[in-house]
């Protein structure tokens, strides 16, 4: 799944339980729970092994996509937060709802391998559901904008 939409469930999460300590662990487990749902991203694995590096098409919709994620993140938590403390619960939230993905980054974009990230690979890939663009996109948009209801009702 694009990171916009764990963002946005993790703002979600972050705005309706105030409390760190419910809403941190939440957050990062959406993701793992985001994964099951039939999406479309590009296939970073898949592009490393056949061309021993992240395609440019596909960097440049990750780069797209997280400062989307980015702006969206701290958009809403400038919108909803009462006090500091709520805006930096929020941000977090947002943080640990990809920071599965984030945990993948060095090796996919900085070439830095090691056991623990080839094996975290392997354990998020083996949670996807992957499905074709068009469907793939649309359930994400659906994931987005029922955050967005939930954020802002």
């Amino acid at each position: 799944m694009l990171e916009t939409p764990h963002v946005m469930v993790g703002a979600a999460i972050a705005t309706t339980i105030p409390n760190p300590i419910i809403s941190l662990p939440l957050a990062f487990l959406s993701h793992l729970v985001l994964e099951k749902v039939p999406h479309w991203n590009p296939h970073l694995n898949t592009e490393k092994k056949t061309f021993g590096k992240v395609t440019k098409k596909s960097t440049y919709i990750v780069v797209a996509d997280s400062t989307l994620a980015l702006f969206s993140g701290f958009g809403i938590a400038l919108l909803k937060s009462q006090n500091f403390g709520q805006f930096v619960v929020i941000i977090l939230a947002c943080l640990f709802s990809i920071l599965p993905d984030l945990i993948e980054a060095p090796y996919f974009f900085l070439d830095l391998k090691s056991k623990f990230i080839e094996k975290w690979i392997k354990f998020q890939k083996s949670l996807q559901v992957d499905t074709s663009p068009l469907p793939g996109l649309a359930t994400q948009i659906i994931t987005i904008i029922t955050s967005l209801w939930w954020i802002f009702k």
